[in-house]
């Protein structure tokens, strides 16, 4: 079916067809809408969900992590100072192993107040033990939202889908969708590895472990997120076979011959795009990196994509304050470290706060990255 939706209603949509049990929220803005437009589902009558309004988004993950220690397949959305509230509680339900899945309308942190998008919100919680994915266009919120239903339960892992607050969240794009259906066919029922409420089989969820268990737990959820990368190549695979769209957890966009590329996540890449198209008119060698999936992080397809190229430069929709360049920019020169002919790598920071990223913007990083600039670490893009 061809529709007309924002990224907030293609999310809101996909929750829809997804029917989870539970879904426990607190409104906040640019994500407010998903869980508005959702609740009407709910109203309506045209899902099963359990839904739980709560009083701030802390109680809306601990209701989470509640239902899906009893088995229920779990869904939540928020943002910013929302993400930023619940950080407690995503160590725990990473810890737990426990499949939630969250949207993310991703936006700046305050101070000071700022309701546009960037990435501070979710990149601050990349070590929390969550799968994060960085969606491109209201199209891909709406595919990968359905798909990281599938991923988490398979692999026992939150996950947390993000597009980029009002420049997606609130757009409007012409999508494809599938059948109810059919989406709910693919995904099939929620097996849990455990059941807090199976009295025949009890079980001690959240111990108090100390120095004599502790670290053994966290080796474990550290070899669930190290062995998660072939279950989403898997369902990535097996959604295409059904959707007919394919979404590679890495993207090279025409990096064939490209003497220099930029790397970068979320919906700025289209901007990138065209702005490639154009200096490849000019007969310009340069390209784009998209990355997918930034946790796990994907070093080895990482490594194997960037090491051919002489100039990089990445590209941060957030900066990582007094740190040696942005986040992004870190794990990508550590990937790097060890390779034997390292390639220039430079740090650039763009669009904090919803500040506009235009193509013209993105035609002076690549001019800059492949001609090899020798001032500051980082740039900051656009900043008067």
């Amino acid at each position: 079916m061809i529709l007309a939706k924002t990224g907030n209603e293609a999310f809101a949509y996909a929750m829809k067809q997804i029917n989870p049990d539970v879904v426990a929220a607190y409104p906040i803005t640019p994500s407010t809408e998903i869980v508005q437009l959702f609740s009407n589902y709910v109203s309506d009558g045209e899902v099963d969900t359990e839904y739980v309004p709560v009083e701030s988004e802390h109680s809306a993950m601990t209701a989470c992590i509640g239902a899906a220690v009893c088995g229920c397949r779990v869904m939540t959305a928020t943002a910013s100072q929302g993400l930023a509230l619940m950080h407690e509680m995503l160590f725990i339900a990473a810890g737990l192993r426990l499949p939630i899945v969250m949207a993310v309308a991703s936006r700046s942190l305050s101070s000071p107040l700022n309701i546009h998008g960037d990435h501070s919100d979710s990149v601050a919680s990349r070590d929390s033990g969550w799968l994060q994915f960085f969606c491109e266009t209201v199209q891909e919120g709406y595919d990968t939202l359905i798909q990281a239903v599938k991923i988490a339960e398979r692999a026992n892992l939150p996950a947390l889908v993000g597009i980029d607050g009002f420049i997606l969240s609130h757009c409007q794009e012409r999508i494809e969708t599938l059948e109810d259906q059919v989406v709910r066919d693919f995904l099939g029922r929620r097996k849990p590895a455990y059941n807090l409420l199976d009295w025949r089989n009890p079980i001690l969820v959240g111990p108090a472990t100390l120095q004599d268990y502790y670290f053994e737990f966290k080796r474990s959820e550290i070899e669930g997120m190290n062995q998660v990368l072939p279950i989403i190549e898997e369902v990535q695979a097996e959604f295409g076979r059904i959707a007919g769209r394919k979404y590679p957890v890495l993207e090279e966009y025409r990096c064939e011959d490209a003497e220099a590329v930029v790397v970068l996540m979320g919906s700025a890449c289209g901007t990138v795009r065209v702005a490639v198209d154009r200096m490849r008119a000019k007969g310009k060698k340069v390209g784009m990196v998209k990355l997918r999936v930034f946790r796990p992080l994907v070093h080895s397809l990482l490594k194997k994509s960037l090491v051919k190229f002489k100039k990089i430069g990445v590209m941060d929709r957030v900066d990582a304050v007094n740190s040696y360049g942005g986040p992004l920019f870190t794990e990508i020169t550590s990937v790097l470290y060890d390779t034997d002919e390292r390639p220039w790598v430079f740090s650039y920071v763009y669009g904090l706060g919803g500040k506009e990223f235009t193509p013209e913007d993105a035609e002076m990083v690549l001019e800059q990255v492949l001609t090899g600039k020798e001032d500051e670490l980082v740039t900051y893009v656009g900043v008067r």
